[in-house]
């Protein structure tokens, strides 16, 4: 949960940014920002615990970097630079140690809980060595397995913070003292206080660490959500590139090419730098950095940008720009900075704990003091027999284990609803946060729309009907590899039209195609490239005018030298994309369209989707700027988006939303992932979100009504540690069976999209009518393309069993062709961001033992 705090600023600022290891709770986070802002020269300190980083201002001529960081390591964090790939290492090092450590503690509360139960049952006699083996035990699990707990309880003591740290040592250190005074030393003719039973002492010590050991690696695997975020993105541009040197063309690492080098980009390639063209005319995809769907046409002179994709022609790029410049290393670095900067998020239980365990502390301090100065039965013999039990017990029945619990357990519950939904909700903040967004911010491309050119419109001229222009079209643009080409020719496929075989094809960069069709010359390109050809375009004017008014994108089609029509594509909207809008209106949010896109697109699609707020031309960083100028209003924001340039707004808005067929840096850099495209779960999402927060407050009264009679009962100083330790079970089975044992979620709260059944949760499935059919999907390219297909197709009703195979590209899936039509099936596949190239031959399709196609 980021923490951030200022004190006034004077002078020139340096920046700092750190990855801190060895935070657990917004305490952490407090205590670092409190302790930062004490050492003279520091401006301003913002933690943000989901992400483990720090970013710090501060004044060079009165502080430093050294200083700043002995800060850090004096409270017990370990840190290390955020940019360098050691930091992912140490990260998946840290969660080994954790686990190790865990299980260590684990082991050790198995052994004493069983020797416990052995001798209250009367099964084991106790002996002296029982005692000393309990004790090495105890002290090799807290003090090694421990030591963490104990650096961290010592560093924010010194500074006089109290947290789960320190009432965890307090508590166990007292557990400790008991056992050392019941542990019998026969060779110095020493047996022990009476009333101290030394196993059963160490044994809380055991507990007591195991526990916080849980919870810790439990946090630590939640957090690491984020943390391959940049290291994706930089994986985005290709290690190589290309370079001609001394007249030839050499393969040179990507670290070693230098300003004003040129670079050789062939078509399908990832441009590698950032450049200038200098030779050769392409269609180039740079939808990582505007978010526009068609592909921008580059020739001499043109700037191009490193990540970017080379579409239709070989292109001579001048280096411009390289590592830490370039436009990949910036986008990076305003992820990693909004991360810093994201607001903070005090989860319920922190604001409770934050009271809670320096009132314990206080209870355990005045039970030893009044039972240890007041006389037992008002006699003047102290009863510290009675104080040490009341305060350990006050501190065992006080730890917060089920207050500690209560909002995992609702949000584990309600993130496997959240799943069969096809919704991944990754992080604890995002559940209390939903139920309070006051703004849902939509990226355009990929998100709001399918993320790609469609036919939409054919305009007829000078006699052609609409029939023949589109199948001379599609014949024409058969051979291009033009993504404008190739969605005519999906228009025409998806009409059931064939055209004719096309002769002499030929292709212009950036103008369009010819080639002859049935005897005919036909043409198919920009009105600028016709006339160039020598067609008189006069006639279509009207018709490019207003299809391009309407921010689609237009080509004509010219046979024997007239034109014959106009062609109109555009990115059109998803299916769900106006109900996602209504539903995030219905749960009181006011949905803004934010894009790179020009305006007169981004107006016109939000128009359509019911949007009245648009932010368009808007570069990546300034997708964040949107995000935090709402904040600052007070606002809380979700942003929703799949591609890169939606990486630095996701990580800053309050709950990023990810789309699942979107970019890996997308996805990680995200609160909460859509599985597939559909964007109307953001709707359920938020539903989703308040009703598990509502969860969580059942569990918190729960475990105070526990606390609430256990801490009382403990300060009399009868109520023995082993028993506290049992109550304390008690208080954590019952935030369990509230968690689990009902219904958590009113149907009615959030309804079943049966519409979007490919995301809903499994019915039962019939046992009647098998069909298998194989589909060919050429958008496949590793195991986990696989994964994701099967993942989402199998959420379907009336799918039995899927299987792929990535090398072959091909898809098996098994389904009650009762429930289901084969068509229902390749629609799901797209949705899941996929492309359907046709059926194929299964091997193992069967109806009844006959085979299917």
């Amino acid at each position: 949960m980021p923490v951030a705090a200022t004190e006034p600023s004077s002078g020139r600022a340096g920046t700092l940014q750190l990855k801190i290891g060895g935070m657990s709770c917004s305490f952490c986070a407090n205590s670092i920002s409190s302790a930062l802002l004490r050492d003279k020269g520091v401006r301003e300190a913002h933690v943000s615990l989901a992400h483990e980083e720090v970013l710090i201002r501060f004044a060079p001529e009165e502080t430093d970097e050294g200083r700043i960081k002995r800060t850090l390591t004096d409270l017990g964090f370990t840190i290390r630079d955020p940019r360098k790939v050691s930091a992912f290492e140490e990260q998946r090092k840290a969660i080994r140690q954790e686990a190790t450590d865990l299980a260590m503690a684990a082991l050790a509360a198995l052994v004493l809980f069983a020797a416990m139960a052995a001798m209250w049952l009367g099964l084991w006699q106790m002996r002296d060595w029982h005692a000393w083996s309990a004790w090495a035990i105890a002290t090799f699990v807290f003090t090694w397995n421990g030591r963490r707990i104990i650096r961290m309880a010592w560093g924010a003591a010194k500074r006089g913070i109290t947290n789960q740290h320190v009432l965890l040592s307090v508590g166990a250190i007292g557990a400790y003292t008991g056992g050392l005074l019941g542990a019998p030393m026969p060779w110095f003719g020493w047996y022990g206080f009476v009333g101290f039973p030394a196993v059963d002492f160490f044994g809380v010590v055991v507990f007591l660490t195991a526990y916080h050991l849980l919870s810790g690696w439990v946090s630590l695997l939640v957090r690491t959500k984020a943390s391959e975020s940049v290291r994706r993105l930089l994986s985005m541009q290709p290690a190589t590139a290309n370079v001609i040197r001394d007249g030839g063309e050499y393969e040179v690492g990507i670290e070693d090419v230098a300003v004003g080098d040129q670079v050789r980009v062939r078509p399908g390639e990832r441009i590698p730098v950032d450049g200038t063209v200098v030779e050769g005319e392409s269609a180039v995809d740079e939808a990582i950095v505007t978010g526009e769907s068609m592909p921008v046409e580059k020739a001499i002179g043109a700037d191009v940008i490193g990540g970017s994709i080379n579409q239709t022609g070989a292109l001579l790029i001048k280096t411009t720009r390289i590592g830490e410049d370039s436009f990949l290393h910036q986008v990076a670095r305003h992820v990693e900075e909004a991360k810093a900067m994201k607001p903070g998020i005090v989860v319920l239980v922190d604001k409770v704990l934050k009271r809670y365990v320096p009132t314990v502390l206080l209870i355990a301090l005045a039970a030893l003091l009044f039972w240890g100065l007041a006389p037992d039965d008002w006699s003047r013999e102290p009863h510290w027999v009675r104080a040490i039990y009341a305060a350990v017990t006050v501190l065992v029945m006080g730890y917060p284990c089920a207050l500690g619990m209560a909002t995992p357990l609702a949000l584990i519950r309600g993130g496997g609803i959240a799943a069969t939904r096809g919704i991944l909700i990754r992080s604890g903040e995002a559940f209390q946060v939903l139920k309070d967004i006051t703004y849902v911010v939509l990226d355009k491309t990929g998100t709001l729309t399918e993320g790609k050119p469609r036919l939409v419109k054919i305009i007829p001229l000078n006699g052609f009907d609409r029939e023949e222009a589109l199948s001379l079209s599609a014949a024409a643009e058969e051979h291009s590899e033009h993504p404008l080409a190739k969605a005519i020719a999906a228009g025409a496929r998806e009409e059931g039209i064939v055209g004719a075989e096309a002769r002499d094809f030929h292709s212009v960069t950036g103008g369009g195609v010819s080639a002859s069709v049935d005897g005919a010359r036909v043409l198919v390109g920009t009105a600028r490239h016709l006339s160039a050809e020598g067609v008189d375009t006069e006639t279509a004017e009207a018709a490019l005018q207003e299809q391009e008014a309407r921010a689609h994108t237009a080509v004509v089609l010219a046979v024997d030298g007239r034109p014959a029509a106009v062609l109109t594509l555009a990115d059109t909207l998803k299916a769900d994309a106006c109900e996602a809008v209504s539903a995030i209106k219905r749960q009181g949010a006011t949905p803004l369209l934010v894009t790179g896109d020009n305006r007169l697109t981004a107006e016109a699609i939000a128009r359509q989707a019911g949007i009245d707020t648009v932010h368009a031309e808007i570069l990546p960083q300034d997708k964040a700027g949107i995000v935090r100028d709402l904040q600052a209003k007070g606002a809380r924001v979700a942003m929703v988006g799949d591609g890169i340039n939606d990486a630095p707004a996701l990580t800053q808005a309050d709950v990023g939303i990810a789309i699942g067929a979107g970019t890996d840096i997308a996805i990680e850099s995200s609160d909460v992932v859509l599985i597939g495209a559909r964007v109307s779960a953001v709707g359920e999402a938020i539903g989703i979100g308040a009703i598990s927060y509502r969860k969580t407050v059942q569990n918190l009264w729960l475990a105070f009504f526990f606390n609430g009679i256990g801490v009382p009962l403990a300060t009399t100083g009868l109520v023995h540690p082993s028993w506290a330790m049992i109550a304390m079970a008690l208080s954590v089975s019952a935030v369990l069976t509230n968690s689990f044992g009902g219904r958590l979620f009113d149907r009615r709260a959030v309804p079943d999209t049966k519409e979007h059944a490919v995301m809903t949760k499994p019915q039962a499935k019939s046992p009647q009518g098998r069909e298998t059919i194989g589909f060919s999907v050429p958008s496949i390219h590793c195991q986990g393309c696989v994964d994701t297909l099967t993942a989402g197709l199998t959420m379907q009703d009336g799918i039995l069993d899927v299987s792929g195979d990535p090398a072959a590209k091909t898809l098996t899936v098994t389904f009650d062709p009762g429930r289901l039509a084969s068509r229902n099936i390749s629609d799901a596949i797209i949705r899941l961001g996929h492309r359907v190239g046709g059926q194929v031959e299964s091997p193992r399709a069967q109806t009844n033992g006959k085979q299917t196609v």
